[in-house]
């Protein structure tokens, strides 16, 4: 069983900034990836960005603008968004998927609300 428990999230105006953080519990040696998606109302979640042991993907939409990144010190992925624009508005949800199993675990979301 893991855990997430996402923070960070708050109200911002366009072109501004947020770090995102997903603390999990657990052995980080036993997640295979760790992931972002989000979902604004009346839309589909769809992935923002992921990250295994080097490679990173992102949304087009996203790219250039977000960055995903793990420190297994402290067993915590971030996402850090910069030139947030109205569209990004949505809560984020972290994911976890397991090594062997490929099982997933979710947080709670965090809601980040870009608006003048």
């Amino acid at each position: 069983q893991v855990q997430l428990v996402e923070s960070g999230g708050g109200l911002v105006q366009p072109g501004g900034s947020l770090r995102l953080s997903c603390k999990h519990s657990g052995s980080t040696f036993s997640i295979y990836a760790m992931k972002w998606y989000r979902q604004a109302p009346g839309k589909e979640r769809e992935l923002v960005a992921a990250i295994t042991t080097v490679p990173t993907n992102y949304a087009d939409s996203v790219k250039g603008r977000f960055t995903i990144s793990r420190d297994n010190a402290k067993n915590t992925a971030y996402l850090q968004m910069n030139s947030l624009k109205p569209e990004d508005t949505a809560r984020y949800y972290c994911n976890a998927v397991l090594k062997g199993t490929y099982r997933e675990y979710w947080g709670q979301g965090t809601q980040v609300t870009v608006s003048s």
